[in-house]
Order: C-alpha cells, then structure tokens, then sequence
C-alpha cells in the first residue's frame, strides 16, 4: 500500500460512511480496509461504481471509494467520465495498491475442465495473455465487480466455470485457486480514490490537482497553448488524457493531474490565466500525492521565483502616483 495523508480518522463514537463497489472480496474493498484513516468507518458495499459516486453525491455516505486508474489498463472510464461530466464531487485522497489476479473455480476444477471465465471487464482485460495461452477456447463473459464474479461462480458451483479475482475473495467465497498473479502486469497496480461532495484537504507540500479542460475553440494550437500555461510555469502534468464530452461526435474534453495544490500560487495562476482566456476549467479536487513526484522540488524553486517576481513588480508598483 503506498497511500499517505487520507482523511483524518473518524470519531470513534460518530463513524463515517463509506461506500465502495462491493461486495466484500474486491480490490477496492481490501484498498479500503488497509487504509488506517477508513478503517473505523462504515463501509456499505454497492452494485456498480455509479452507484457508489451517487451515494456519496446526494449524501448517503460520507465518502465514495473507487478505483480510477489502472498502470495495465489505464483509466477506469466510468468513474473518470462520472467526476468530469456528470457530478460535482471532490478528490479528497488517493491510494496506490498493487494487484495480482488470481483464476479461481470450485474446489477439484482442474485448469483443463474450464470452459467459461467471469470477472469485470477491465480484470479480463489485463489477463489476456494467460487466457490467450492457457484457456484460448474458454468463453468469456462480463461481471460488475472482481468480487461479484467470484461469488456467482462460488454460488453456481459448475466445474466448468472459473472467475478472475483477488485471493482474499477466494477465502471468503470457499473456491480455490487453479492459478495466481495471471496479469500480463506483474508489477500492475490500481489507484484509488476518496471522493466527497465538498472539502479541500489543506496542502501537504506533495500534493496533486485534478482538473478537467473543456476548449471554448478547437482551432489549431489552442491545446498547445493551454499545455504552454503549465511549461512556463515549470508545472508538471502527471496525466493527460482526452474523453468524449457525450454531446457530439469529435467533441472532446481533457483529463488532466498536475503535481501541486491549488494554493499554490503558480498553479493558481495557470488555472485562472486557462479559465479566463482560453477553456473552461472544472476543478477536480487537490489531495495528497499517493508517491512523491519528482517535480516537487523543481516546481517549489518556481514558485520561490514567482513570489520574488510579484515582490518584484509590487515595489515598482508601489512608486506609482496616487
């Protein structure tokens, strides 16, 4: 686990509510449990990863706790697409957890006996390469979570039938494992995050920004010169990554993470020099850095010149003639 500085920890006699894509045995349930600062809150399992970011939107939990990003397979689109189009939460943390998938059937299934995998999309996705080579005749079908696909094939007990997912959901579930750490990723993790409907954690000094841009103009090099905002200011983009806006075919906004709080007055000077000449900007949220970026030491250098350079101009200024 590589999370630091979440939430500061409930109340003991006033638990939070948290709720996560569910049910207990998936990755973003044991991300949460081994996160000290959710430990002693209520966690409330849900169905789908919209349900869980409504939950926390209209105020049925506290937090919502999701996975957003995978190092194999990229963005998890449903939570990102749902923070930057449809609700107006905010990231207030993040968590980095390695994963290994494991293949999973009832106990006696041989590797040779299965002919049908369940397990959510994006789990599949990073295991291709094991069921290309291993099970290249095996159907593949769709589950909402690594947990619930385990469960089902628990509940189903059909030797012919086998589910990706995490080891601990094999413990709870009673299957056993024909095959562990099956991604085409050894070394893939999955980042989660808290989202609430308002709050900014105060800066820690290594801390990220969320924000997503929306061009008022697709001309030629209008995104070069929103990226030009950042580079002048020596702020560096951690990600960067393009999303249909659902409105017309070709209409695309821009997800983007740069190191830094928005207290930071070179980011804040970025983001209102963006929002005033050349996009729409809409704040995602400044939360603690899961792994300290190598920008940090380079982007506070800038941000000591730019406090000289404003004390700079306001001496001159404070020459003007009243």
């Amino acid at each position: 686990m590589t999370g630091r500085a979440a939430p500061a920890p409930a109340d003991a006699a006033v638990p939070r509510r948290v709720a996560y894509l569910g049910p207990p045995g998936t990755f973003t349930e044991e991300a949460l449990r081994l996160e000290t600062a959710f430990c002693e809150d209520t966690h409330i399992p849900m169905s789908t990863i919209p349900d869980v970011l409504d939950a926390a939107a209209n105020g049925d939990a506290d937090f919502g706790f999701v996975a957003i990003e995978n190092s194999l397979g990229g963005s998890v689109n449903v939570t990102l697409d749902n923070l930057a189009l449809e609700s107006e939460l905010l990231i207030q943390c993040e968590i980095v957890m390695p994963v290994q998938l494991s293949l999973l059937a009832p106990p006696g299934t041989e590797l040779a006996d299965v002919q049908r995998v369940v397990s959510f999309p994006m789990a599949t996705a990073q295991c291709r390469t094991f069921l290309r080579t291993h099970l290249p005749g095996a159907e593949v079908e769709p589950a909402t979570s690594t947990a619930e696909a385990v469960r089902t094939t628990a509940d189903a007990a059909d030797p012919h039938t086998a589910a990706i997912g995490a080891g601990r959901a094999a413990a709870i579930y009673r299957l056993a494992s024909l095959a562990g750490d099956i991604g085409d990723d050894h070394e893939q993790h999955t980042r989660f995050v808290a989202v609430a409907s308002s709050g900014i954690p105060a800066p820690t000094g290594h801390d990220k920004t969320s924000i997503v841009i929306f061009q008022r103009e697709d001309v030629p090099g209008s995104l070069a010169g929103i990226l030009h905002e950042f580079a002048a200011r020596s702020i560096n983009l951690t990600k960067l990554e393009s999303r249909p806006t659902k409105e017309a075919l070709g209409d695309y906004c821009f997800a983007v993470d740069l190191e830094g709080h928005i207290s930071d007055d070179l980011l804040a000077d970025s983001l209102l020099n963006i929002q005033a000449k050349k996009a729409d900007v809409k704040f995602l949220g400044s939360y603690p850095a899961a792994v300290w970026q190598e920008g940090d030491a380079t982007r506070h250098q800038a941000d000591a010149a730019w406090q000289r350079a404003r004390k700079w101009l306001a001496d001159i200024r404070d020459h003007i003639s009243d």
